[in-house]
């Protein structure tokens, strides 16, 4: 579906990039167990989508009860292409465990267990599993209730990120239901059983609750018959926040989050097999009405946790380890603050070690001419060395200020923990500008040498996450640049105190002047184009939907310039449309790292400007919240991030076109030679710190000459 021919929906591109990620999952250059891990991402981004996506296109639908509205066109559409996408993930699951089964990996269910591995899965119920267990009775017909002493609520009964299974009880002519929580949040969902014959084999939590279901009801009755069928329900994840309430931003969330936890369900996945009586009394009990989402399944449901599918098998089943490359400039250098201040530092994330991040971090805590250091935090580890280290800094009698921000999706209640544990160690905890979130990547250190106050900054694309650093590919600036870090240091000042005026004249920050800013850039390259001089706009973004700058870069395309977009996301903007976009074109790279830094590249005339920005090109990025874009002054820096996005614009073999029709057709290879260009980063690195290393050796033995 496109708008007014111009754009595509964002919420159909999304879809399409979900399947990028499942056509990963089909690939079989892809390490066995990496495709069945991608089915997880497949699945746990499945299910984000419905919290976030339809659920706000289903709030919109029902607040204006239109049939005929555009938005119930979209959403028919999502659950068109949903099914697409569903029957297809089924066929890969299906095909998937009969490969790891082939190589000695066995997903067992019941009726497949041998008589030791019987006694096994008893012994590991009574003692792991039946502790855990509750189950919630259902009324056995749809207008009455059981005996309970308030109204029953089965919305409010379930929890939050929680697997079911539905059991009917049949008793002479009775049938009961009932519900039975799987407790995932306490025990592995995939269990493995005694090795045997040089064979993995695994079972899914709920198939030993399967296998022991009637050791849950002995306490009724004798049933006759016990059938058990696998549901799964997805809930709207928004929560509403008053701004004009007394209550601290902390007491806010804390109390919004409930919302979340006891929202209505908006999308019901079912076993297929699952008699037609038992679906309407589920349908009816979630109070599904004809906006929601009723999809049949298999017998697993919540296939997110195959991301963390255990490292088992042949070593080829996995990928290979790659080492991280170390920073030459960095561990050569007595301490980081010599590096940096010798020349900026850029770290390309996973391929560099993210120890260097932590080492900045590390040593300006224990460092006694650090005076002060100033830190974003949205998304951190959940053993975060950096937040230890900042305690430490505290500890250790400097100030520490710490920009939290609470509304990071899906980690509010990690940040609400970690912004309380901050707070108490002493740290001055900011949670921003109202109605702004802040997704800025930053963090400053000042350092009193020689009597002068030094400015240390850190700017990035991604998050001071360990974890997610080894698997997101992201930019780290380091720099000591005197107007870059007073900069950043106003706009620390800024968040503290948001009626202070600031003006940027090397970063580009939203939602201050990044539209303006971009829009003057885009201009100058149509001047550029229109006097005949080299003009080109190369951009890597996460997602592109915003129609403003569409239209800019539709303008740009119309007066002959050059544009080449690498997209992960969602992509709004058509490439190729004759007379609006023939001179653009999008790809999307979809491999073993998650594809997360963003770049903007400008020709200028053969002087090319060069930046990095934690900011997609998204209404609310450029809007609605703080972010922060920096210029690349290093020649060599500068040239280091062109090579890199010239090998991704290269890539055959990872690489997909974007185009009207969302069909994801891989980039033609022809006769070219393979070039994928993750590995292809990986070598360039490694080379580009040997250079250095070279040079310096060579200096050294130089000024070591008598």
């Amino acid at each position: 579906m496109t708008i007014n021919n111009r754009y595509l929906e964002k919420e159909l591109s999304w879809l399409a990039f979900n399947e990028r990620v499942l056509q990963e999952a089909a690939d079989k250059s892809v390490p066995l167990l990496e495709r069945v891990r991608f089915l997880g991402i497949y699945a746990n981004n499945t299910d984000e989508f419905y919290k976030v996506r339809v659920a706000k296109i289903k709030r919109q639908l029902l607040h204006c009860r239109d049939q005929h509205h555009p938005q119930q066109s979209l959403l028919d559409q999502i659950q068109q292409r949903s099914l697409q996408a569903q029957h297809t993930f089924d066929v890969i699951y299906r095909a998937l465990l009969i490969e790891m089964a082939q190589r000695g990996i066995c997903l067992l269910d019941e009726h497949q267990l041998q008589s030791p591995q019987q006694q096994w899965l008893k012994n590991y119920f009574r003692q792991h599993i039946l502790p855990h267990l509750t189950t919630i009775s259902l009324p056995n017909k749809l207008n009455t209730t059981p005996l309970h002493s308030a109204p029953f609520d089965l919305v409010q009964r379930l929890h939050h990120h929680c697997a079911y299974l539905a059991v009917t009880i049949k008793r002479n002519h009775n049938v009961d239901y009932a519900l039975v929580e799987i407790p995932t949040d306490k025990l592995p969902r995939l269990v493995q059983l005694p090795a045997s014959n040089n064979q993995h084999q695994l079972v899914w939590l709920e198939t030993i609750i399967r296998y022991c279901i009637g050791d849950i009801f002995t306490a009724q009755p004798t049933a006759e018959l016990l059938s058990v069928y696998a549901i799964k329900i997805t809930r709207d994840a928004c929560y509403a926040l008053n701004q004009t309430s007394e209550d601290t931003v902390l007491e806010q969330l804390s109390l919004g989050l409930n919302q979340r936890l006891t929202a209505k369900p908006l999308r019901l996945v079912y076993q297929h097999t699952m008699p037609p009586h038992l679906l309407n009394l589920l349908k009816h009990q979630l109070k599904l009405s004809c906006f929601d989402t009723i999809l049949a399944g298999g017998r697993y449901q919540h296939i997110n946790d195959f991301i963390d599918f255990p490292l088992i098998g042949n070593k080829y089943f996995n990928h290979a380890p790659l080492p991280t490359i170390n920073s030459y400039p960095f561990s050569r250098a007595k301490t980081v603050f010599d590096a940096i201040k010798a020349q900026d530092i850029l770290l390309y994330y996973p391929y560099h070690s993210f120890d260097h991040v932590i080492d900045f971090v590390r040593q300006a805590a224990l460092d006694p001419m650090v005076s002060q250091i100033r830190i974003n935090i949205y998304r951190v580890a959940k053993r975060s060395t950096i937040i230890d280290s900042l305690i430490t800094a505290a500890n250790n009698g400097k100030q520490v200020t710490a920009v939290v921000e609470l509304q990071a999706r899906f980690d509010e209640q990690a940040n609400i923990r970690w912004a309380r544990r901050l707070i108490a160690a002493g740290i001055t905890v900011l949670f921003g500008v109202v109605g702004v979130k802040i997704h800025s990547k930053l963090c400053l250190i000042s350092r009193q040498e020689q009597h002068q106050l030094v400015h240390y900054a850190h700017i990035g694309t991604g998050n001071f996450n360990e974890q997610t650093a080894t698997t997101y590919t992201d930019f780290s600036l380091f720099t000591a640049h005197p107007q870059i870090t007073d900069e950043v240091r106003q706009l620390f000042d800024y968040i503290a105190n948001p009626t202070r005026k600031v003006h940027f004249n090397y970063l580009i920050v939203s939602p201050t002047d990044t539209r303006a800013r971009l829009y003057a850039l885009i201009d100058r390259e149509i001047d550029h184009a229109q006097q005949h001089h080299p003009a080109g706009i190369t951009l890597k973004l996460n997602n592109l939907i915003d129609k403003g700058l569409i239209d800019q870069l539709y303008k740009a395309s119309q007066h002959g310039v050059k544009i080449q977009l690498i997209v992960r996301g969602m992509c709004s903007l058509i490439a190729g449309l004759k007379g609006i976009s023939d001179n653009i074109t999008v790809i999307s790279i979809v491999d073993r790292f998650l594809e997360h830094a963003r770049v903007y590249i400008f020709t200028n005339n053969g002087s090319p400007k060069v930046f990095i920005s934690s900011a997609d090109w998204m209404y609310r990025n450029i809007d609605r919240r703080i972010e922060v874009g920096c210029p690349i002054l290093s020649p060599v820096l500068k040239q280091r991030i062109i090579d890199i996005t010239n090998l991704q614009l290269a890539d055959n073999v990872k690489a997909r076109l974007l185009d009207q029709s969302m069909s994801n057709r891989y980039v033609s290879r022809g006769k070219q030679q393979k070039i994928r260009a993750q590995t292809a980063i990986y070598h360039y690195l490694q080379r580009s710190e040997d250079h250095w290393q070279r040079l310096a050796n060579k200096e050294q033995k130089y000024h070591a000459k008598p």
